[in-house]
């Protein structure tokens, strides 16, 4: 109980500061430049605290079901299984958890010329697939760069043929996709199929599924566009409530639990079946341990329902009307700078990220700090949506940003340790999650129909431009890194060879 106990109020600890920043940015902006109607201000504040019980109870989850359940069969697989069904396994565990992925749900309503169904299974079938490349890719210790060159290469030419109200859902599509459902798992299960690797990369090579996992749903809803030709893309917000008193409050939180018990319980259901049954034929693992993992997926469960409700009915009707207050305001392109503030504070709310950060310290033995990441992190997210809200208030086309981003992102790679372009790339996916999709995308939604903008093609993209920023900032970090450490080793010319691989604190502290 004493770790339980000591877990809850570490974890309690840190979402108050994730989310801190934000419910103060958005409470100082409603006393001042934007007065925001009590209602909406009253659903925000308590879906805050929904959020930030959340958040508590998925990190704790994920640490105790999620990376332990993924590394487990990661490693099994790689170890005992013939490539073919290792392959065959990873696309099915890709799709099953893409179909039910809470964000994509959003995701595939935002594009009413094609059905909903079909989207779903596409993306879904385009996970799938980018995954078992991804397990090919590490057991055969290809470098990520080649893949990332060689799909980035393919997507871009398709963008040439895809109709232009569909490039960025589809860009923004490989961000929901890779949502607090199945990062960690995808992430532990790239650990665990390195552990079974002894050469000096399979680090390295532990991250980067999530990166090459993001490409597929961008593929298929490229592909789709240039099948179904959709005459019109058009996006109508819904109307921001009126309450009028706490019952009706509590109404609009109570109409929504169900939904998410049941979207989580759908999420949730295809990993633990996955699960159950390599335990039952090839884990065997003891009741001890199966027990942690039990209490840990019903915390994850709790906090993704508590997560989901307090962010899409508290968050997205606040960050749609600052978005559209802000906007109309004479000197609204303090809009940017707003925007930047608020990304740079956002991404510390997003729940897989503190995961990301725990499993780079962990494999890193402590070499990349959690602390650096995230504030390169922030700072990525924060030039992100300045671009995005510039977008919005300018109408230039996404092509503007994403190629030449994309394009300064694969440059780096030549450049810094491998083990910083996996990182990075695996932390666009997991910074473009729940939050930007339910305040950050409502706000920009806002602030197009407040600029007279279209909203399909300036609106969405925000979460594209999320997911593309931290590419560069994270191997900005790994320059930084490498420098400092070639100034160490010129510093201590009579280090031994063996202490090569050490980072700089470590040969100071030598």
């Amino acid at each position: 109980m004493d770790f339980y106990r000591t877990r809850f109020t570490e974890k309690l600890n840190e979402s108050l500061k994730a989310v801190s920043p934000i419910i103060a940015i958005v409470v100082l902006l409603s006393f001042t430049i934007t007065p925001v109607p009590a209602s909406i201000l009253l659903l925000f504040l308590f879906g805050a605290v929904l959020l930030i019980a959340g958040m508590m109870l998925f990190t704790l989850g994920a640490e105790l079901s999620m990376t332990p359940m993924g590394e487990r069969v990661g490693t099994k697989m790689a170890n005992t299984m013939h490539l073919g069904t290792v392959l065959l396994l990873c696309f099915l565990l890709g799709f099953i958890i893409t179909v039910s992925e809470p964000d994509l749900q959003v995701l595939a309503e935002q594009v009413p010329s094609i059905p909903n169904s079909v989207l779903i299974l596409s993306v879904a079938c385009g996970v799938g697939f980018f995954l078992a490349v991804a397990m090919v890719r590490m057991l055969f210790s290809v470098p990520l760069s080649v893949f990332l060159i060689l799909f980035y290469i393919i997507v871009f030419v398709f963008t040439l043929f895809a109709p232009e109200d569909f490039l960025a859902v589809a860009f923004d599509s490989g961000g929901v996709t890779t949502g607090p459902m199945t990062v960690p798992f995808i992430m532990a299960l790239g650990i665990g199929f390195a552990a079974v690797r002894s050469d000096k990369h399979a680090e390295d090579d532990s991250f980067g599924l999530v990166a090459l996992c993001s490409v597929g749903p961008i593929l298929a809803v490229l592909l789709l566009g240039l099948v179904y030709q959709p005459e019109g893309t058009g996006y109508t917000p819904a109307p921001l409530p009126d309450i009028r008193d706490s019952v009706e409050l509590w109404q609009c939180f109570k109409s929504g639990f169900p939904a998410y018990f049941k979207e989580i319980a759908l999420s949730l259901l295809p990993i633990a079946v996955f699960f159950a049954v390599f335990q039952v034929f090839s884990l065997k693992l003891k009741k001890k341990t199966l027990v942690k993992i039990v209490i840990g997926i019903a915390y994850t469960y709790a906090g993704l329902v508590l997560f989901l409700t307090g962010v899409n009915v508290g968050f997205m009707p606040a960050g749609n009307f600052l978005g559209q207050t802000i906007a109309a305001l004479p000197y609204r392109f303090i809009l940017i700078p707003i925007g930047m503030v608020m990304g740079f504070f956002i991404v510390k709310a997003e729940p897989a990220v503190y995961v990301l950060m725990e499993q780079v310290e962990e494999i890193t033995s402590g070499a990349i700090s959690g602390k650096a990441m995230g504030i390169s992190l922030s700072c990525g997210v924060a030039v992100s949506v300045g671009l995005s809200m510039f977008r919005v208030l300018t109408g230039l086309s996404i092509f503007w940003f994403i190629i030449p981003g994309y394009i300064i992102a694969v440059c780096l790679s030549f450049f810094v340790p491998k083990i910083f372009t996996a990182i990075a790339f695996d932390s666009g996916g997991v910074a473009s999650g729940p939050m930007t999709a339910t305040f950050l995308l409502p706000f920009a939604i806002g602030a197009c129909q407040a600029a007279g903008g279209d909203i399909v093609r300036d609106a969405f993209g925000i979460i594209a431009m999320v997911a593309m920023t931290p590419l560069i900032a994270i191997q900005i970090l790994g320059a930084v890194y490498q420098v400092r450490l070639r100034k160490s080793k010129a510093a201590h010319p009579l280090l031994p060879p063996y202490l090569d691989g050490l980072g700089e604190d470590d040969i100071i502290e030598l």
